[in-house]
């Protein structure tokens, strides 16, 4: 849906069975976008109520309403607004902790999730939002190491995982996930921190290999890269923070003589 509002946006013209799609993809989320599932990751164990989840449902719904609203495309506007805005106020009073001033990964949890630093580029709250500031800061503390490299979820005892086992059901450890260092990149530029998130931006690409290709995971201590290899989902967003790193640069570049 998202992607679909974007064509849009960028003046392309979908094609028309794209418009059956829609429709069929937004009926199928009225009735699933209130269950608990696996989650972004698909972790191993029981179903939960995944905050990125119902925020991505939030999404479809949202570009959906924006696309009627701005682009005249067909469809029950009233009441896809009705579903987003429930979306909205379900997660903000179940997926938030006022105690640590933080999304959470799913209802009722302590354990965070990098893919919560995607909520104020989905739009989902403005950057400036005391509760997206208090979630980057969260993540940045129980989930970055003094790298600033991000594993993608809390892992080990808890709440979560009563028999000491890690979040996803799996004994044991993983690196960073370079797709989420990213995604704290971006949302420290999004907040306001752009020195922060250009030092940041800099030391990830310090660990491209000599023909400029990341992996999926990055271990910090054995300082080397793990799991798939090159891993696009790794790649894209180092595009899109680079690309928006220039953006501001360039916009912001002093005129010379």
């Amino acid at each position: 849906m998202d992607t679909l509002a974007l064509t849009l946006r960028s003046g392309l013209r979908p094609e028309r069975h794209l418009v059956a799609l829609q429709r069929a993809v937004l009926d199928h989320l009225e009735k699933v976008w209130s269950r608990p599932d696996q989650g972004l990751w698909e972790t191993r164990g029981a179903p939960r109520h995944h905050v990125h989840s119902k925020v991505m449902c939030w999404v479809a719904f949202d570009r959906a309403v924006r696309m009627a609203e701005d682009h005249g495309r067909p469809g029950p506007v009233a009441h896809w607004r009705e579903i987003r805005d429930r979306i909205h106020r379900e997660v903000c009073e179940r997926g938030f902790d006022p105690a640590r001033a933080t999304f959470t990964q799913s209802y009722g949890s302590r354990a965070l999730d990098a893919a919560l630093l995607l909520i104020p580029r989905t739009g989902f709250l403005p950057p400036d939002d005391p509760r997206v500031v208090g979630t980057v800061a969260a993540v940045e503390r129980e989930l970055a190491t003094d790298d600033g490299l991000v594993r993608r979820y809390s892992t080990g005892g808890g709440p979560e995982s009563p028999d000491g086992i890690g979040g996803d059901g799996l004994t044991g450890g993983e690196g960073a996930f370079l797709a989420c260092s990213f995604w704290l990149v971006d949302a420290l530029r999004l907040t306001g921190r752009e020195k922060d998130a250009r030092t940041l931006f800099e030391r990830l690409l310090l660990l491209r290999n000599d023909v400029g290709l990341l992996a999926e995971e990055y271990d910090p201590r054995a300082r080397r890269h793990l799991g798939n290899f090159p891993q696009a989902f790794t790649h894209v967003p180092l595009i899109r923070v680079a690309y928006e790193l220039d953006r501001h640069a360039t916009h912001h570049t002093p005129p010379q003589g």
